[in-house]
């Protein structure tokens, strides 16, 4: 048993100063008082007066086998470490192919997934990468999220130099696989759509759902925030009922670019419901000349939603629990997730969030287990040096 007793909790609304205990990997008890009846003479307490208690960072969009690949074989990013996660606040990740669907496959992703739940945390995949046929498990994508637990939906890359151009029956095809697949498994499964700067922006996506009866719901563009036309569309996509995912920046510039971005989609009507944020962590990011040579390669950190999540609200963009839903409550909807995930529920899983009063990282608390303690891992993985 842990006990949590004294903080503030965000659910992510702020429900007051209470109490918490886990057990067994779920939320037992909320309340002013905990009943005698729930503690056990062993528990583990905390006290976390004056400190906020949070949902555990869900990050969507993870390389956790690593990406890149773009400049040679030699620019292969690392696979991403259990405690970088942890540093980020991450409870929950979802991995990703980027570029490279040849030399790295699903079932690379799969395993690495699995040895992340091992080392402690949960975590999901989407099959495919950029192009088209996607790359399965199991030879079909409907067999891909119907029987691997894991897997909640398919990658695409769209409107982008290094995709596939899929044509309009490509991906009404992929999304009619999808959509079934869905249905069968119980899963809200998706088409995590990798957005690219070409000028066609959403264009096929909103072909697909005005001459087909496929929900909007189907279609999860990422990367919405890196061009002003890109972004216009996908603010009109959210309107109509879509989620969009904005990817946060490595730096305070870009931290105030997304800021600039989120401000705008509030002022202009966008339910703040339908965003949620993602570090594309361990993934690389590129620069290219106009003639389409590479000039810089780089790897995306995978603590940025967390330094997101300070800067709107240190800075007062934000509240706490604005903030805080774009990457645990909005995430899990989308995803198929909630209530387990993304909230502080009874018989919620127990992945927690302790943070000070600067929003600085106290206590990581992952399936009822603390991997971080007073800032410092607790939990490392298998081959993490000391």
């Amino acid at each position: 048993m842990l006990l949590i007793k004294n903080a503030n909790i965000y659910d992510p609304r702020f429900i007051g100063t209470k109490n918490l205990l886990i057990g067994a990997g779920k939320i037992l008890s909320i309340g002013d008082q905990i009943s005698n009846k729930w503690i056990e003479s062993e528990s583990y307490i905390i006290d976390a007066k004056q400190k906020y208690l949070i949902p555990g960072i869900i990050d969507r969009h993870v390389h956790i086998i690593g990406g890149g690949g773009e400049g040679g074989f030699s620019s292969f990013a690392p696979p991403v470490q259990l405690s970088a996660l942890l540093k980020g606040g991450v409870t929950t990740v979802v991995g990703v192919l980027g570029t490279d669907g040849v030399t790295k496959t699903i079932a690379q992703l799969l395993a690495k997934a699995k040895g992340l739940k091992e080392e402690g945390i949960s975590s999901y995949i989407c099959s495919g990468s950029y192009g088209i046929p996607s790359i399965t498990l199991t030879g079909s994508i409907k067999k891909d999220i119907i029987f691997i637990n894991e897997i909640l939906g398919v990658k695409l890359a769209l409107s982008d130099h290094r995709s596939s151009h899929v044509t309009l029956n490509e991906l009404i095809r992929l999304a009619s696989d999808v959509r079934m697949a869905g249905l069968i498994s119980g899963k809200n499964a998706c088409i995590h759509l990798h957005m690219g700067d070409e000028d066609n922006a959403l264009q096929l996506v909103g072909e697909i759902l005005s001459k087909t009866s496929l929900p909007i719901t189907l279609f999860h563009p990422t990367h919405v925030g890196r061009n002003p036309k890109l972004q216009n569309e996908a603010f009109l996509f959210a309107k109509k009922g879509g989620t969009i995912d904005f990817t946060c920046g490595q730096n305070n510039i870009k931290q105030e670019i997304l800021s600039i971005s989120l401000k705008k989609a509030k002022q202009e009507g966008v339910p703040m419901e339908k965003i949620t944020i993602s570090s594309d962590g361990q993934g690389s990011w590129s620069i290219y000349n106009i003639n389409g040579a590479l000039q810089k390669i780089g790897i995306s950190d995978v603590d940025t939603v967390l330094k997101q999540i300070q800067f709107e609200v240190m800075n007062g963009f934000m509240s706490l629990t604005e903030a805080i839903s774009l990457a645990t409550l909005n995430v899990a909807k989308a995803l198929g997730l909630y209530p387990n995930k993304g909230c502080i529920q009874q018989g919620s899983d127990a992945d927690l969030l302790i943070l000070n009063t600067d929003l600085t990282l106290d206590t990581v608390i992952a399936n009822g287990k603390i991997m971080v303690k007073e800032g410092k891992i607790l939990q490392k993985g298998v081959y993490e040096n000391e």
